[in-house]
């Protein structure tokens, strides 16, 4: 049986401060976060030409082989 360790609980910050911090740090990290997902939609659009195309050969295949 493992042992139990304690988490030391941190003080409680005060309301006004909290709120100063946590509004700055969403500011910060919405002015500064901004993605390129063009890699991923062109790899999205590859793969599903892909998966259209196999399907669609399935089809035919289905057709000629009954």
């Amino acid at each position: 049986m493992s042992k139990k360790t304690q988490r030391k609980v941190s003080e409680p910050v005060a309301t006004t401060e909290r709120k100063i911090s946590s509004t700055s740090s969403r500011a910060s990290l919405s002015a500064e976060f901004n993605p390129d997902y063009t890699p991923i939609l062109k790899d999205l659009k590859l793969t599903g030409i892909l998966a259209g195309s196999f399907i669609g050969i399935l089809v035919i295949l289905s057709f000629f082989l009954r």
